[in-house]
């Protein structure tokens, strides 16, 4: 087991009356790609700034390699690197000409920045457009340029908001491969603040599942759809001949079904048990031909779908009750 290099106990941060992170308890590992995962409006930016020291926190404790992010800052902030979600550069300086600055305004000597930069740029692909100013750059190349800037000072720990927006797929592909060299070949720690699905499932070790500022699953992705199983959680995915309502209502009347509805083409069938045998039987039974059979679940985009379908019962059993609990958003987008 890798050590601990993050780590929050009860991080918990209020604005008068909205609790933007309650109460988070998290532990990163060095030299892991982890995925801090929610809709927009979870907490996840929140709580990136309470790790960089930038916002303090109403109750709890945050440590980045052993250091207190609220009481020492400075010490915090020379081992983490952060790229925001909107890299800025001084747009009438080239690229060589911000990374040199950034260089010296982190004490670095002159020939160490020449050295790094020069090495950076060929890193991220950027040595062709060093010497062009950053704002002809596209958000892509300003993405690269900014991992280059992150890398500039040579960090334990790299803190990403939102790494992959609006980027175009080569990009995305070019971007996510650099990120995991960063833990695999520089053993760096990479926090990855996002609500792109499709893009943190290929590249993280772990995933953090963030709603309404609480952390309500954790785990490597194969491990979270194991846990769903064990619920007693199954999502199944079909298509027959005839496609016709009398085949819903079949689906339906099955035993240990909970929900059954049309996703384009297929239906999507939710329930309690492994329903796949017993669907086979069923439809050939009743003068169906199968055309496709897939158990869903061992992908992300389930996983968070029913995840955050846990968190809204929880808060419609709390709000049944009596207690306070806000309102679930979900507006994340897979793209």
């Amino acid at each position: 087991m890798k050590e601990t290099i993050i780590q929050t106990t009860g991080l918990t941060k209020r604005y008068g009356e909205k609790v933007a992170v309650d109460h988070l308890n998290l532990t990163i590992r060095k030299g892991e790609v982890f995925g801090l995962l929610g809709p927009n409006g979870a907490g996840k930016t929140t709580t990136t700034l309470m790790l960089l020291g930038l916002t303090e926190p109403s109750d709890g404790q945050a440590w980045i390699e052993g250091k207190d992010c609220t009481r020492d800052p400075i010490s915090v902030k020379r081992i983490v690197g952060y790229l925001p979600d909107n890299v800025g550069f001084y747009s009438d300086m080239t690229g060589r000409e911000n990374l040199y600055f950034t260089g010296r305004l982190n004490g670095l000597p002159e020939d160490v920045i020449r050295e790094r930069t020069e090495r950076l740029l060929e890193r991220v692909g950027m040595t062709e457009a060093a010497d062009k100013k950053t704002g002809t750059y596209s958000r892509g190349m300003k993405q690269r340029l900014g991992i280059a800037d992150v890398l500039i000072k040579d960090p334990e720990v790299i803190i990403m908001d939102e790494p992959t927006l609006g980027i175009d797929p080569q990009g995305m592909r070019d971007l996510l491969r650099l990120i995991r060299e960063l833990s695999e070949k520089d053993g760096r720690t990479i926090l990855i603040s996002s609500h792109q699905l499709y893009q943190i499932q290929q590249i993280c070790d772990r995933v953090g599942i963030f709603v309404d500022g609480r952390l309500i699953a954790c785990g490597t992705i194969e491990e979270l759809g194991r846990q769903m199983e064990s619920e007693g959680k199954y999502t199944l995915e079909l298509a027959a001949e005839p496609d016709n309502d009398a085949l819903v209502q079949l689906m339906s009347r099955m035993e240990g079904v909970d929900s059954v509805e049309r996703e384009g083409e297929l239906i999507i069938v939710r329930s309690r048990e492994d329903l796949r045998r017993k669907t086979t039987l069923t439809l050939a039974a009743n003068g169906y031909t199968l055309l496709q059979l897939r158990q869903k679940g061992g992908d992300l985009d389930e996983i968070y779908s029913r995840y955050f379908e846990k968190a809204e019962k929880e808060q419609q059993s709390k709000a049944a009750s009596g207690t306070r609990f806000p309102k679930l958003g979900r507006s994340f987008r897979k793209e």
